[in-house]
């Protein structure tokens, strides 16, 4: 991983582990030579007990991250066909593939016309140069005034990598998926129960025990009350796995931005270089938040490979029972 100037922290062998020990999940990762020292993993997992005809490949699960290849250089499209060859003829019902969004124009030359693509949107910082020029230079002003005014505010913020923020932080994932329930239209209940069973909090705390100082909370306090939080995994990149607020509390007080500079400055500071801030979806608020930290947008895609139509049925599905209950997408 670490000959990869690529690679993210969802695709390091502890992330890996992370989600095998949350069970369910069984490590199935492929290994390419194209020789010439040109090889490369594929960080792949698959469901536990379940025979592969009837079973689906993925790198990353849902709620997992991003996975894709890692390698000692970056992939040629040729390689990139003969590893989705490969794929297509192992006996997965389906396989899903979500790579680095910064390979998105590669893959995206290298996908078969018989591989499904679902278009994604990301955004990455860059930050080469240091925190310094990326203050100066990527943050807008507006954001940098937003920081100082949290600052001069009084934003009380910690970071902790050994879990002791980790109830804070959950607490405030709570009181998102309110807010995400009223946004959506969706029982609050319904929401509650979808978010408890893709991210419960044995999730998180199992990831900090894998990943120790490379896992790190953010936090923020404003007059005295936990406002917002960021989960962030941080090697020679970084990614923004999940944050969460208290909407409220934080209001214009800057909150978010500031802890989301802290944790800039500490990945530039590290000697990082690249910033993932994660997806963006359709939600021109969250591209604009992460805009104004400098991080440019990346149109990208997952790959599915099945046998079977699964996929558009599924769509088919999830479309007809948000209409039933109302549900509006973000």
């Amino acid at each position: 991983m670490h000959a990869d100037p690529e690679a993210m922290p969802y695709q390091s062998p502890a992330w890996l582990d992370s989600i095998c020990a949350m069970g369910g999940y069984r490590d199935v990762s492929r290994f390419y030579d194209f020789g010439d020292g040109r090889h490369y993993v594929m960080p792949l997992v698959a469901r536990s007990g379940l025979a592969s005809v009837l079973n689906t490949a993925s790198s990353l699960p849902p709620a997992w991250g991003i996975g894709g290849l890692i390698g000692s250089a970056a992939p040629h499209v040729e390689e990139l066909s003969a590893i989705f060859a490969d794929l297509r003829d192992l006996p997965y019902q389906r396989i899903k593939i979500r790579p680095n969004p910064r390979d998105g124009e590669l893959w995206a030359a290298a996908k078969p016309n018989t591989v499904l693509a679902v278009p994604r949107l990301a955004h990455v910082l860059d930050l080469e140069g240091g925190f310094e020029h990326v203050w100066t230079k990527r943050f807008s002003g507006n954001t940098r005034n937003a920081v100082r005014k949290a600052e001069k505010l009084g934003v009380v913020t910690q970071s902790d990598s050994a879990g002791a923020l980790l109830p804070v932080f959950y607490e405030l994932l709570q009181r998102s998926f309110d807010r995400w329930a009223a946004k959506q239209n969706e029982p609050r209940l319904l929401t509650r129960l979808r978010g408890g069973m893709r991210d419960p909090i044995e999730k998180f705390q199992t990831i900090i025990d894998k990943l120790g100082e490379d896992c790190r909370i953010w936090a923020a306090w404003v007059d005295g009350r936990p406002a917002a939080a960021i989960f962030v995994l941080q090697q020679h990149n970084v990614n923004d796995a999940r944050g969460a607020m208290d909407r409220a509390l934080v209001g214009s007080t800057g909150a978010n931005d500031l802890i989301q500079k802290l944790a800039i400055e500490h990945a530039a500071n590290a000697g990082c270089r690249y910033y993932h801030m994660g997806e963006s979806g359709t939600s021109s608020s969250l591209a604009l938040f992460k805009a104004r930290f400098g991080a440019a947008p990346y149109a990208y895609a997952e790959y599915i490979i099945e046998k079977l139509p699964i996929t558009r049925l599924d769509a088919g599905l999830r479309a007809m029972v948000k209409r039933v209950i109302g549900f509006r997408d973000n």
